[in-house]
């Protein structure tokens, strides 16, 4: 038995039914800030900032979203490799396992939502609308806090927060959060730099940035407080 292996105390169903769950709700939570955002006045909420970041770097290159979060994608991955000191081809492929079911819960709750909400107009739906991206926002909060303790297959981003959090952070939610905002935040930098303007950014981003990670730390504590963090590597706490 392996060091990751003796780490799992749930089975593989249990993982699995976890990890499912914990997918939806963070397409839901995504699909919230996207579908708000996209019926107020622009600029005013946002989505989530590496959503945000990526979006805004894929415009500024002309890319499609597809390519935009394959390539990024594959490049935290790789910085990922990096500061866990090796290349595992396994965790790189669970990263990209990770995207085909989440890309494509994206589409379906999006064509959903999308033609079910009016335009926001007044500003009693301007906070309705707020309400239920900052809503968003806690899903995604929820969900990361899920998988993250499932440990199974991770979002690139959602890795490096993990690599973060047990091996530089000491198992603190909100620090390494922060951190792991440093690629989305150069990414925008970059962007900037080039179509001289930001989308996708709002009210929505900047409370994601300040609260999403602590979210995630509540999360651990007070949803599905059993669930433990499993699979973890050789070095990193509990």
């Amino acid at each position: 038995m392996t060091e990751n292996e003796s780490n799992t105390k749930i089975s593989m169903t249990a993982s699995i039914m976890y990890f499912v769950l914990s997918l939806v709700i963070n397409s839901l939570g995504n699909v919230l800030t996207i579908v708000t955002s996209a019926h107020v006045i622009p600029g005013f909420l946002g989505s989530a900032y590496w959503t945000a970041a990526q979006n805004n770097l894929g415009i500024a290159l002309h890319w499609n979203l597809f390519w935009t979060f394959l390539i990024f994608g594959m490049l935290i991955s790789l910085l990922n490799a990096l500061l866990v000191g090796k290349f595992d081809i396994k965790r790189i492929l669970g990263n990209l396992i990770f995207m085909v079911p989440f890309s494509a819960l994206i589409q379906v709750f999006s064509g959903f939502f999308m033609p079910l909400l009016p335009d926001a107009k007044t500003w009693p739906m301007w906070i309705l609308y707020t309400a239920i991206n900052f809503l968003g926002v806690f899903f995604i909060g929820i969900a990361i806090s899920i998988y993250q303790r499932v440990n199974l297959v991770l979002h690139p981003a959602d890795d490096l927060m993990q690599i973060l959090r047990f091996k530089y952070f000491n198992g603190k939610a909100g620090i390494a959060m922060w951190a792991s905002y440093i690629p989305p935040t150069i990414m925008a930098i970059i962007a900037y730099l080039i179509n001289h303007t930001f989308q996708n950014f709002g009210l929505g981003t900047i409370f994601a940035f300040f609260f999403q990670g602590s979210i995630t730390g509540w999360g651990d504590k007070h949803v599905f407080p059993n669930l433990k963090h499993q699979r973890l590597e050789v070095g990193e706490t509990k």
